[in-house]
């Protein structure tokens, strides 16, 4: 019987190419698109299930109100992480304090690479439970000269030789020992792009500062991680923990220490006022959604073409009742042609699927792999495509197998007026569900490019930034003059963070009229005299930095949202306390946008310190030819440091690595809505050329009393029109209500304006006029003789 049904189901696919081919390739491209959705939220929820401990780790968090605002940071202090450690064994099975993630030169030999790791305590490894290949976790980081590579990093120093306890030097002035390597970390952990780990102790031991950290509650510039035991419970040991600090700290500063779970580090990493927000959650929510939506458009072309073709199939339908066939059979019947469609659909979409994946991976941002032995991808795949067998078929087999086999028989059977509107109802669902893709993607657009628009405070272009090396440390003047030199600089500085960003905040400001109840935190900036030249920051009050001007290593230069925050009128010339030492605002800058172009400008004071300040920034001479700039730039710093290569990076391309996540979520958004789009059309176009052969004698007889083309074009296309009109009045309230809520996380955000409702409802309906067209004006050409003849 089943092998009767495939018989019967080939030949009506053979018989009806057309339609045969609209099914099966709107079905592979919606699961091909439910498929690549699937495998990137499979990677952002498995995101550090890496780790074997991944229920257990947790970062350390604080919450501070400083300006009246309570904020969230991971950055703590040294005592308040080994209170942690001493206070609560029965709590923590471990702790470990780590530095941030940073480059460092190594060098074996004549092989030199510039890689990113970090500082951090002996029991990191085993927290992280890294997979060692060479060494183990008790000696891996003991010893204050060692150091622990990942697989990758060994191989590029060493080869395939044997890398343990070999010598590598770092930063051109220490000597390390390799004491273990470590299987690199898949791609979806956090500790993905650390390549190496360094002794803590060596951290204490090099860097002065770090030392005298120890004594410092207030100096938050530290991570630490702690593994709780088997049997605890986060929230219960953050309540615990909480107040460590308090007792140390200003009223006003109020800070809370709190676990933020590694299960919540990848999606839910955003926070506002102290509470949690949710972060890449939200895209995990939305992409499911529009998985779900263009398979579902998938789903309801073959709805609406199987029903569409109903009176085809009556006769058919009518003699299997007659001789005998039960209901059930013929709902067995079509539901083995629907998983025919589907099986064919899943092979085409496991095709695009393979082919795609590249380009996806590239467009995502992702390193998904294709998961050829893994069972349960393929449970899943082949569960979700009897599912949209089912869908897809149920109600074409439900509504086929319920004809009178009399009335048909008889050639009473009429579909009726109301059998339409099913089909009509569910092209409504496809514009609706397109146009709001359409005008999500648009939205997200404007969005990026309100946010890159916004006015910098300084000139970008022609600037690029490098990092002080063990050659070029204390040798600005020297090194200036020689850049100089060049012929392509037009300036050079050093500050103590680049333009992309503020790496140090700090309280301890006092000044006349201030609320001694109040703890301003302040950005602090410290640049040479001259990093305002060489940036081209603009001045609205007051001076910039001068070397004509002794007393200006005693001076602050500060931008609009400092002033703002001070509260103080005509600030320059007057004094403001930094520890207890006076300094006078010689000047006061326009807002640079230095951190989140998304978020308000952070209140920045600027001053003069050579010795904070190890990044270079250099600015270009305009229309420079940029590779003559770079190896002339190259030169001047081989001199300076032959050991060290030239690591640049452009300040406007760091600038628009702000903007990644957002355009990659617009650009994906983008491919779907289209895909979306290309579904509901391939419907549409379907339903018209069944509406022109079904309509063909009226169309026939209509120009035999004289309508024209235009007339008959009109009158085929304006049903789906105004379904199409219907669906834009439906999506406009759901769009506007969802993106309005997305733009709420963004301070500085754009306003939705009514010409993109309006013009995305254009659109719609042009596409859908272009779309039922072909069939609609090929109809109103055909001789009318043709026909007509047999009536």
């Amino acid at each position: 019987m089943l092998r009767n049904y495939l018989k019967i189901a080939f030949r009506n696919l053979a018989k009806n190419k057309a339609y045969s081919a609209i099914n099966i390739i709107g079905l592979a491209v919606g699961m091909s698109v439910a498929m690549l959705i699937g495998l990137w939220i499979y990677d952002e929820l498995s995101f550090n299930k890496f780790h074997k401990n991944y229920n257990h780790l947790a970062q350390l968090y604080i919450n501070q109100t400083f300006n009246g605002i309570e904020g969230t940071s991971r950055a703590v202090s040294l005592p308040s992480a080994n209170e942690v450690k001493t206070k609560y064994p029965s709590d923590f099975k471990a702790v470990a304090l780590c530095s941030w993630n940073f480059g460092h030169l190594l060098v074996n030999g004549d092989k030199k690479v510039n890689k990113e790791g970090m500082y951090a305590e002996p029991e990191l490894p085993e927290m992280l439970s890294l997979n060692m290949l060479k060494g183990d976790y008790a000696t891996a980081l003991k010893e204050p000269a060692s150091i622990l590579l990942s697989e990758s990093l060994a191989k590029t120093l060493f080869g395939s030789a044997n890398p343990l306890n070999k010598i590598l030097k770092i930063d051109a002035k220490n000597n390390v020992k390799v004491t273990g390597v470590f299987e690199d970390l898949p791609y979806n952990s956090n500790f993905y792009d650390v390549n190496y780990y360094l002794p803590w102790s060596a951290y204490l031991a090099n860097e002065g500062w770090v030392k005298e950290s120890l004594q410092q509650w207030g100096n938050h510039s530290f991570q630490c991680f702690a593994q709780i035991t088997e049997k605890g419970d986060m929230k219960t040991i953050s309540t615990k923990i909480r107040d460590i600090e308090k007792k140390h700290a200003s009223v006003s500063e109020k800070p809370e220490y709190f676990l933020h779970p590694m299960s919540m580090w990848h999606l839910y990493s955003d926070y506002k006022d102290g509470k949690n927000i949710g972060g890449g959650i939200q895209f995990v929510w939305l992409f499911s959604l529009i998985g779900v939506f263009v398979l579902l458009l998938a789903c309801i072309n073959f709805m609406n073409l199987s029903t569409a073709r109903s009176e085809k199939r009556a006769k058919e339908v009518g003699i299997r009742k007659a001789v005998g066939s039960l209901r059930q059979q013929l709902i067995t019947q079509f539901m083995s042609e629907s998983m025919l469609v589907v099986a064919m659909s899943l092979v085409l979409a496991l095709l695009i699927v393979l082919i795609a994946l590249p380009a996806f991976n590239d467009l995502s941002g992702k390193k998904v792999e294709f998961p050829y032995t893994n069972p349960v991808f393929w449970i899943i795949v082949l569960g979700f495509s009897l599912i949209t067998g089912f869908l897809s078929g149920s109600y074409p087999a439900l509504y086929l197998s319920s004809f009178n086999p009399l009335s048909v028989l008889k050639g009473t059977f009429k579909v009726g007026r109301w059998a339409a509107i099913p089909r009509k109802v569910l092209v409504v669902v496809q514009f609706t569900v397109s146009i709001t893709l359409i005008i999500g993607t648009i939205i997200v657009f404007q969005q990026i490019q309100h946010a890159k628009n916004r006015p910098v405070g300084y000139d970008r272009s022609n600037l690029l930034q490098t990092f002080t090396s063990p050659g070029t440390n204390g040798k600005y003047e020297p090194l200036r003059d020689d850049l100089l030199k060049t012929g392509v600089v037009y300036e050079m500085s050093q500050s103590s963070s680049p333009t992309t960003g503020v790496w140090s905040n700090q309280i301890g400001f006092e000044w006349e009229g201030k609320d001694p109840k109040s703890l301003p935190l302040f950005g602090i900036v410290g640049c040479t005299h001259h990093f305002g030249k060489s940036i081209d920051w603009k001045i609205l009050e007051g001076r910039d930095f001068s070397k004509d001007f002794s007393t200006d290593t005693s001076a602050f230069v500060l931008n609009e949202a400092a002033v703002k925050l001070t509260g103080l009128k005509n600030i320059v010339g007057k004094t403001i306390r930094y520890n207890e030492k006076p300094m006078q605002v010689v000047g006061v800058i326009k807002d640079m946008v230095m951190e989140s172009p998304y978020e308000p400008i952070k209140p920045t004071i600027f001053l003069v310190r050579y010795d904070w300040s190890n990044v270079i920034n250099i600015r270009l001479k305009p229309n420079t030819p940029v590779d003559e700039a770079l190896q002339k730039l190259k030169a001047v710093f081989k001199k300076y440091d032959p050991d060290t290569p030239f690591d640049f990076k452009f300040t406007d391309q760091e600038y628009d690595a702000k903007f990644r996540t957002e355009e990659r979520v617009g650009k994906l958004a983008r491919v779907f809505a289209v895909l979306a789009i290309f579904i509901s059309c391939l419907g549409l176009f379907g339903l018209a050329s069944f509406m022109a052969e079904q309509r063909i004698k009226e169309i026939g007889v209509r120009k035999v009393l004289g309508a024209s083309v235009f007339s008959l074009w009109g009158l085929l296309s304006k049903e789906f029109v105004r379904l199409v009109i219907l669906s834009f009045l439906i999506a406009t309230p759901i769009a506007w209500y969802f993106l309005d809520d997305w733009l709420q996380h963004y301070d500085y955000r754009t306003t939705i304006s009514w010409t993109i409702f309006v013009l995305s409802g254009l659109g719609a309906t042009v596409i859908t006029l272009l779309t039922v067209s072909y069939q609609a004006i090929r109809a109103a050409l055909v001789n009318p003789v043709k026909s007509l003849r047999s009536e």
